[in-house]
């Protein structure tokens, strides 16, 4: 077996494939390391969302990174499918972000009002207007912001697109197969010690979402990458119940897939890996979401399923190089927006591995932004 690369990937889901792709473009020998299959845990079992402007209320670093990530996808889309033939379903149908009484309504209003300064076709829609847009709205919901550039993709496919573009352009993947230890030389990282063998490298790029905590400490890190579990379910029918994404704060969203399905998610477990789905759990996202959208009780159902998503203490990722050892990097702790920013964060961990760092952009997601050491 080939054992020495450019760079190691730890970890296959969206982001660890997405700097795959965007290393690879660029002439890199690059190994991605899955301890499972690609795109086995977050990153299919997101609804794939590419919501920028609707869970973040506030400007600022996190803000404009989920900004500048968005507007990637329409090349990117493009792109995947002419090296890959893959598709990755990007659609760009809108998204409604409802209120669902009279306090929640002025906090929207707000909230459109603010987003138009970065959009200018976001506003706020009465009752009426959002039913004329989407007939199948509950008639008792109390208006909501209309942000009709926004889209969704297809998660999974999205994940084995870049891998797949990684690996048409010359990298390779092992799957099954874990990462024990790092192999260190003097101050630097330089390599890893995998279940299939050591594999040397000039960088290592950590990517494996809810699980990074447990290597990182090895290095004398603690990050607090912790799980949060979120369970989801499906209908799908003949003919479309909504078009749009149907969003509320409560925890709730129905995303309308090309396949007929309506992924309508999410619970919120925190710090467990276990990923069984309760009935507890889907039941309060069925109220939820027949609530919002009354006919959903009548669709016929197809499944449900769950997933970890990697949350932080602060809420914001880790983006960049670690502090105490040269040559290995980390990309996780996106939580709910490890889709919408996997464009971006592949091409900001290719530029700061290639010794181009966006300071503006990563200043906000380093590692050691909150004294984390642990010796």
């Amino acid at each position: 077996m080939k054992n020495s690369y450019d760079v190691a990937i730890i970890g296959g889901g969206i982001n660890g494939s997405s700097i795959a792709y965007q290393l690879s473009k660029i002439g890199k020998r690059v190994v991605i390391i899955e301890r499972n299959q690609l795109a086995r845990e977050a990153s299919s079992a997101a609804a794939g969302m590419l919501a920028a402007q609707a869970e973040i209320e506030e400007d600022g670093p996190f803000f404009q990174l989920a900004l500048k990530s968005q507007a990637l996808f329409p090349a990117l889309s493009k792109e995947l499918f002419e090296l890959t033939g893959m598709d990755i379903e990007f659609v760009q149908h809108g998204m409604i972000k409802i209120a669902e009484n009279e306090r929640m309504a002025k906090e929207v209003q707000q909230q459109a009002a603010f987003q138009s300064n970065w959009d200018p076709d976001i506003e706020w829609l009465d009752t009426h207007s959002l039913r004329e847009l989407e007939p199948s709205l509950s008639p008792s919901i109390a208006g909501g912001m209309y942000l009709p550039n926004d889209g969704h993709v297809h998660p999974a496919k999205l994940s084995q697109a870049f891998a797949a573009g990684a690996k048409n352009l010359g990298a390779a993947i092992l799957e099954n197969t874990e990462v024990l230890a790092f192999i260190y030389e003097q101050d630097r990282i330089i390599g890893v010690k995998t279940t299939a063998g050591n594999i040397h490298c000039n960088q290592v790029v950590l990517a494996t979402g809810a699980w990074a905590s447990k290597l990182m400490q090895e290095t004398g890190l603690d990050i607090k990458v912790y799980p949060v579990k979120g369970e989801c379910f499906s209908v799908k029918t003949n003919s479309p119940i909504i078009n749009r994404t149907i969003f509320s704060d409560k925890r709730c969203y129905l995303v309308p897939k090309l396949n007929g399905e309506i992924y309508i998610g999410a619970t919120q477990v925190d710090n467990t890996f276990d990923k069984k789905v309760t009935p507890e759990g889907i039941a309060r996202l069925v109220e939820r979401a027949v609530q919002l959208v009354p006919q959903i009780k009548d669709a016929p159902w197809e499944r449900v399923w769950a997933g970890v998503r990697p949350q932080t203490g602060d809420g914001l990722p880790f983006i960049g190089e670690h502090p105490l050892w040269k040559g290995l990097f980390i990309a996780a702790g996106h939580y709910r927006n490890g889709i919408l920013l996997s464009a971006v964060t592949g091409t900001l961990v290719a530029d700061l591995l290639e010794g181009r760092p966006d300071e503006n952009l990563l200043s906000a997601f380093r590692i050691d932004r909150n004294k984390v050491m642990v010796h």
